[in-house]
């Protein structure tokens, strides 16, 4: 681990100018490049105290080994340098977008002689005109079969042009009228090169010229009595309303814009953009990045539109690839400077903002809504890869030192809300999976070390009481085997079930670093388990404390073995986190009813049960509610009167200070 001190620039070498800058591990490779507005005030705030740097910057500046900067004019140029670089070096702690599957596009290469129209992946071509990207390819060419008959465009491959105009026979699509066949000369490269051009338009959103021009020439022939070229002008029109009909429309025909929309965790984000031309979607896109660096939304948007922008390096491919508008969930970190660079690509005005009502805002919504899907569509396909699970397996078993692969783990969480309402789940995952019907909730009881109910006390509570059970259901078993033979462990012979906490674990894992898991160890030791692994996933850089060890593991953040623990980290604090809101909830439906003498939690129960709501219960009569079982005449008019905000003074016997009916 490298010394930040040991490399930092000594002071006045750093200008205050905008730029780039690189920092390089000891091998001299880029681990990470970034711009600034002004380098010395930003490349200062790298070589703080590491205590002060947020633990991912810690990680970054001790793996550096030296730093280096270029200057440059605007911050503008210094965006356009930042992308380049990040292209080039392709540094470790740098956010990185993948695609999440390779995306076909529609494309027409205006570049070349006689212009073709072709599916294609991959990395975009200079002089070619993109359309998309779509779900499927069929879906390509179903579109492109339609507008055929309208724009006979070129579709075949070189070699297949060069021998038609080799043997002077066009092919099939040219005797069918779905190509203008220019190998054999049926017509010129200028008009053949319009035409392309005419379909680019047409897939680029200017759709209602084209539908009016035919429909107009088709009137025209039927006036001078052509009924047979009408009827083929009628078709013609056809197949492009047919062709609109396949993108739905969701704005003013006018619209021309990307919709952007972001989900994240902690440790990733999956990103997905729906591609608007004329009003109507033209495409859809996603990626998913791992957070290597200490990010916030806005720098996450920036970086997502440098690399969907940053290769428009031709004006004729960025016209067509920046549109007009960008609307983004949140702004960009340097929004002015994104919009000034975007405006450049395209030449000429692009809006970027967060849309606040509207349709634009319920699209946004949609886009929102598919990215959480692509999210947790993501985590299940990795986590569900029986390869992947066997791996994780396999590195938790090396990385903790066990003797066998953990096939059963357990992870505890607490959750609260300021002491209050104090909760702990348990989840449980075998090979590799979730094993919800082994899912466990606890209400913490405050049974802790010296009555104590903050997070280590409740983990202690938690622990003790679901392997105090597990000790007794061992000890139950052993007595029953003692007795007869046919006695399975674990299995209650008069239901022939398991029992709760029958099955121990391989692994307990807990929520936190070094004291919880100190914590934990306690626990366990008290109640007598010692063949059970423990450790503890700290949230601060994802590393694994192991029991009485004054230094914790750190897996790769590549490793399958981190995700299986943080995939057991977020279940367990999701499951916590329900089943904290659905009793808060309970509470705070029944705390009206506070102020009622004699009116304990088994009557707000017995309320709830019999009335279902708050609501219902405020509709009720004094009659009705004394119909409760425990209520009287008096306890019931204090009720409807507590809920009406005019109870009346109860009478109390002062002896036992219940209510008098």
């Amino acid at each position: 681990m490298t010394n930040p001190a040991s490399y930092r620039p000594k002071p006045g070498e750093v200008p205050d100018s905008p730029g780039v800058y690189r920092f390089r591990d000891p091998q001299g490779r880029v681990v990470y490049v970034g711009k600034a507005k002004s380098l010395r005030q930003r490349l200062a705030n790298y070589f703080q105290p590491l205590h002060a740097l947020h633990p991912r910057t810690q990680q970054m500046v001790t793996t550096a080994a030296s730093v280096e900067w270029t200057v440059v004019g605007t911050e503008v140029e210094a965006l356009q340098l930042e992308y380049s670089w990040i292209k080039e070096f392709d540094p470790r702690f740098n956010v990185k977008y993948r695609d999440d599957k390779s995306y076909p596009y529609l494309a027409v290469t205006m570049g070349e002689e006689f212009p073709r129209v072709q599916v294609l992946r991959g990395a975009k071509r200079k002089g070619t005109r993109y359309f998309g990207p779509y779900t499927h390819a069929w879906a390509i060419r179903e579109t492109v079969d339609l507008l055929l008959r309208v724009f006979p465009v070129r579709t075949c491959s070189t070699g297949v042009f060069k021998r038609a105009g080799q043997v002077g026979r066009p092919c099939l699509l040219g005797y069918i009228d779905k190509c203008s066949a220019p190998c054999v000369g049926k017509i010129s490269p200028e008009d053949h090169r319009a035409l392309a051009q005419e379909f680019a338009d047409f897939m680029g959103g200017d759709t209602s010229r084209h539908v009016r021009r035919v429909e107009a020439q088709m009137r025209e022939a039927a006036a001078e009595m052509d009924f047979e070229r009408a009827a083929r002008l009628r078709d013609d029109a056809g197949a492009l309303r047919k062709a609109l009909e396949k993108s739905a429309v969701v704005l003013p025909d006018a619209t021309d814009a990307d919709v952007f929309a972001l989900a994240d965790d902690e440790l990733e984000a999956a990103v997905q953009v729906f591609h608007v031309r004329g009003g109507r979607i033209r495409g859809q896109r996603g990626w998913v990045v791992e957070k290597v660096e200490d990010v916030s939304a806005g720098d996450l948007v920036q970086h997502l539109l440098q690399q969907v922008y940053g290769d428009a390096d031709d004006a004729a491919d960025a016209s067509s690839t920046v549109p007009r508008e960008v609307l983004v969930p949140v702004e960009p970190t340097d929004v002015e400077q994104t919009t000034l660079w975007l405006t450049r690509l395209r030449g000429s005005r692009v809006d970027v903002r967060v849309p606040q009502r509207g349709d634009k805002r319920a699209l946004m919504e949609t886009v929102e809504r598919n990215a959480t899907g692509a999210l947790a569509l993501h985590k299940t396909r990795r986590g569900g890869d029986l390869t992947s699970r066997s791996l994780a397996l396999q590195e938790l078993q090396e990385a903790l030192g066990l003797d066998d692969a953990p096939l059963r783990i357990e992870c505890y969480d607490v959750s609260h809300l300021q002491g209050s309402e104090v909760v702990a789940s348990m989840v449980v995952f075998e090979d590799g999976l979730p094993r919800k019907s082994e899912y466990r909730k606890f209400n913490v009881r405050g049974e802790g070390p010296d009555g104590r109910t903050d997070d280590l006390a409740s983990m202690d509570e938690v622990l003790t009481r679901r392997f105090r059970r597990h000790v007794d259901a061992q000890l139950a078993a052993a007595d029953e085997l003692t007795g007869s033979g046919e006695v399975q462990p674990g299995i209650d012979p008069e239901t022939g079930r398991a029992r709760r906490f029958a099955y121990a674990p391989n692994l307990v894992v807990v929520d936190g670093g070094q004291p919880q898991v100190a914590a934990a160890a306690a626990a366990l030791a008290r109640v007598g388990v010692t063949d059970v692994a423990l450790c503890g996933l700290a949230k601060r850089l994802e590393e694994v404390w192991l029991p009485g060890e004054d230094h914790p593991v750190v897996l790769p953040r590549s490793s399958e073995g981190l995700y299986l623990l943080q995939r057991l980290r977020d279940e367990a604090h999701r499951f916590a986190i329900t089943h904290h809101r659905s009793k808060r909830s309970r509470t705070m439906t029944t705390s009206a009813l506070d102020g009622v003498a004699g009116l304990g939690p088994a009557r707000k129960q017995a309320l709830m049960a019999r009335f279902g709501s708050l609501k219902a219960l405020r509709a009720a009569t004094a009659e009705e509610v004394a119909a409760v079982p425990g209520f009287g005449p008096a306890t019931a008019a204090a009720v409807v009167g507590a809920l009406a905000g005019d109870a009346p003074e109860p009478a109390v016997d002062t002896a036992t200070g219940e209510l008098v009916d």
